[in-house]
């Protein structure tokens, strides 16, 4: 930084306020009591993965306090909307601080599971299902005044994203999402030049579209060469159009080999993909 400039990374965020909430499905008494117990039984005896316990072969429940509605409703939105595979919502509730979402098992194996042994032939097959899927969710239109936010409006979530909290927004605007990611930061002629680009860059404009957030390959399931589901969607929300790339462009050690993939799904943006990463190195908590 110029001198006499403060640190990026202590400037306070500007405050935001969610402008809606996500509904429960089937929030009734029943519903609830049956969850708990079958958490409070099988949590000691079936598998689980991070903060997802297997309840049975063909059910599965989502819980904690990290977890939010909006994954429900978003998953819900999709299968009502598009032909993307989506685990099946049988009921999600809050209750004393934690969200529960209860889901069907879809039955399959990570994308990743064998890929370096897969023919070029079943690769470029499954990756085509893919990129039609991603256009699929490309082709919808954002509401009537929604700007970067979950899919009802509300907050959003992703933990590479700068904050004194993991939910962040909604945001009326593409440029006060891009603000929130500066911490707050506007355009001054004594920065450092790389800031002074970075803030011109993310002053053009970028539509908005619907973004998975985390197309990792441990979030597509497949069985044969058949894409049978896409999962994890805590993430996603209405984005600038960039943001599904750059964020799939931040792998995991599990994941590595997954980079050389992503130009043959999605829109490449190498521009975008420069400019995020100048942010991640001046803002990013990663």
């Amino acid at each position: 930084m110029s001198s006499g400039q403060n640190d990026p990374r202590s400037l306070p965020l500007p405050s935001t306020t969610s402008r809606s909430a996500s509904n429960p499905v089937h929030n009734n008494a029943w519903y609830r009591y049956s969850t708990l117990l079958a958490i409070k039984i099988l949590k000691r005896i079936r598998p689980r993965h991070g903060n997802v316990l297997m309840l049975t072969d063909r059910l599965c429940v989502k819980y904690g306090h990290r977890v939010h509605l909006s994954e429900a409703s978003t998953m819900r939105f999709l299968a009502q909307h598009t032909s993307i595979p989506v685990p099946n919502i049988l009921c999600a509730f809050t209750h004393s601080g934690w969200t529960y979402i209860v889901m069907e098992r879809i039955q399959g194996d990570i994308i990743g599971s064998g890929w370096v042994k897969r023919s070029a032939a079943s690769k470029t097959k499954l990756l085509l299902q893919l990129k039609n899927m991603i256009t699929e969710m490309r082709e919808l239109q954002p509401p009537e005044g929604m700007g970067v936010a979950s899919i009802d409006g509300g907050s959003l979530f992703d933990c590479r994203v700068p904050g004194s909290s993991l939910r962040f927004g909604p945001f009326s605007t593409v440029q006060d999402f891009h603000q929130h990611l500066r911490r707050g930061m506007e355009f001054d002629s004594r920065l450092d030049p790389p800031i002074q680009d970075l803030i011109r860059q993310q002053s053009q404009s970028w539509p908005l579209v619907f973004t998975h957030g985390d197309l990792s390959s441990l979030n597509i399931l497949v069985r044969g060469d058949t894409i049978v589901g896409i999962i994890d969607w805590e993430t996603a929300g209405w984005y600038p159009s960039y943001w599904e790339y750059t964020c799939a462009h931040q792998v995991n050690p599990q994941n590595s080999f997954w980079v050389h993939e992503l130009d043959k799904f999605l829109q490449p943006m190498p521009d975008e993909l420069a400019m995020e990463r100048i942010r991640q190195e001046h803002f990013g908590d990663i």
